[in-house]
C-alpha cells in the first residue's frame, strides 16, 4: 500500500510540469553504443537511442524538441529528435568529445574536447554546424553552463584547472586550481545568480567549495573516512568521489563516493551531513527530477541507475540499463 501511495504522489508531483513538457532521465552507457531514457512517474526505460558507440554526455534542447549526445566512438555531436528518437544529424568535431552542454537561450552548443591541447568546440544550433574552437589550458573533461547562463565552466583532469569563459563573447575569463578537476556542481543567489562551485578533484575524497563571484576556493570538506578494509575493490582512476549535484530547490548537495559506493548528503549553505545512502557500485553521477523529489544515481560497476528517495535519504529502487553507465541529465521533453 505504501509504494502505490508513493507512485500516486510522485505522479502528481510530475503532472505539474506538464505543460512545460515531459520529464525524462537521460542515461548515456559509456560501455556501449545506447542511450537509455527514464520516466520518473514510473521509473521505467521507456525510450532507446541506438548507434552511439562510447556515447558520454547528453543533454536536452531549453525548448525540448531535440537531445544533443557527444560520443566518443567516432567523434561526434549527435543530434536527435526528442519525438522520435531518430539521430538526425552526426557532426563531425575537432577531436574526441567528453561532456556536452547548450545554452540557455538554445542557441549555442558547447562540447569538451578530451584531447591534446584542450579545447571545447562551439556549435551553431541552428545551422547544426561548428562555428568556434576554444583552446584551454589542457583536454577538457566536463563543460557546465552556470546557473545564470552568463559563464560556461570547463574542468581539467591533465591540465589541472578549471577556465570559465563568458557566454556572451566565447572568451576565457579566468581560471582557477592547480589540480586534476573533476564533476563540478552550483547554487545560486536569490537573485539567481551563481553562488558557489562545488567541485571534485582528483585524489581528493570531498568536496571543494569555490565562491564564484570572487573566483576565490573558500572551504574543502572532506567525506567520511572509509576505513581501507570497507573499500572497493579495482581502479577508482585517481577519483574517489565523483559525482555531484545540488538539488534544484538548491537545499541539499549530493556527493558520490567511489571508495564505498555510497553518496553523502549535506545542507546548503551550512554543509551539515545530514545523509549516508548505499547505491550501486561505482557511483558516477547524478541528476535530479525538477521537484527534487527524487535523484537518480548512474552506478557504472552495476549497470544500473539507483534511484533515490531526497527526503527520506534513502535508495528505492535500481533501474537496469546499458553497459557502464556513467553520465545522466534530466531533460523535459516536448512529446505530444
Amino acid at each position: 500500500m505504501r509504494s502505490v501511495l508513493f507512485r500516486i504522489a510522485l505522479i502528481a508531483a510530475l503532472s505539474t510540469t506538464a505543460a512545460f513538457g515531459q520529464v525524462r532521465i537521460l542515461q548515456t552507457n559509456s560501455g556501449g553504443d545506447n542511450v537509455h531514457l527514464i520516466d520518473p512517474s514510473t521509473n521505467k526505460v521507456v525510450g532507446e537511442i541506438k548507434g552511439l558507440p562510447a556515447n558520454h554526455g547528453a543533454i536536452g534542447s531549453p525548448d525540448g524538441t531535440r537531445l544533443y549526445i557527444s560520443v566518443e566512438g567516432n567523434n561526434t555531436l549527435a543530434i536527435v529528435d526528442a519525438k522520435t528518437l531518430s539521430i538526425i544529424k552526426s557532426i563531425p568535431l575537432s577531436n574526441r568529445p567528453n561532456n556536452v552542454t547548450v545554452a540557455k537561450d538554445g542557441k549555442k552548443i558547447y562540447v569538451a574536447i578530451a584531447a591534446l591541447p584542450g579545447a571545447v568546440e562551439v556549435i551553431d544550433a541552428t545551422t547544426l554546424t561548428s562555428i568556434k574552437t576554444i583552446p584551454t589550458n589542457g583536454a577538457e573533461h566536463n563543460v557546465y553552463i552556470t546557473p545564470d547562463g552568463k559563464y560556461l565552466v570547463a574542468g581539467s583532469v591533465g591540465g589541472k584547472n578549471v577556465t570559465v569563459i563568458d557566454t556572451k563573447t566565447d572568451e576565457k575569463v579566468w581560471s582557477l586550481f592547480n589540480q586534476g578537476v573533476r564533476p563540478i556542481t552550483f547554487d545560486t543567489n536569490p537573485d539567481g545568480s551563481t553562488r558557489n562551485m562545488y567541485v571534485q578533484l582528483s585524489d581528493y575524497h570531498g568536496v571543494v567549495v569555490v565562491d564564484f563571484a570572487n573566483h576565490k576556493e573558500t572551504a574543502r570538506i572532506p567525506l567520511p573516512e572509509v576505513p581501507p578494509d570497507q573499500r572497493n575493490k579495482g581502479q577508482i582512476n585517481n577519483a574517489p568521489t565523483h559525482g555531484i549535484g545540488v538539488t534544484p530547490d538548491n537545499k541539499l548537495l549530493f556527493v558520490c563516493s567511489r571508495l564505498n559506493s555510497h553518496v553523502y548528503v549535506y545542507t546548503i549553505p551550512e554543509m551539515k551531513l545530514i545523509g549516508d545512502i548505499e547505491v550501486g557500485h561505482d557511483p558516477d553521477w547524478i541528476t535530479f527530477t525538477p521537484d527534487s523529489k527524487m535523484a537518480y544515481i548512474a552506478s557504472a560497476g552495476t549497470d544500473s541507475v539507483s534511484v533515490v528517495d531526497v527526503a527520506a535519504k534513502k535508495q528505492v529502487g535500481s533501474i537496469p540499463v546499458g553497459k557502464a553507465p556513467k553520465r545522466n541529465n534530466t531533460a523535459m521533453l516536448k512529446l505530444k
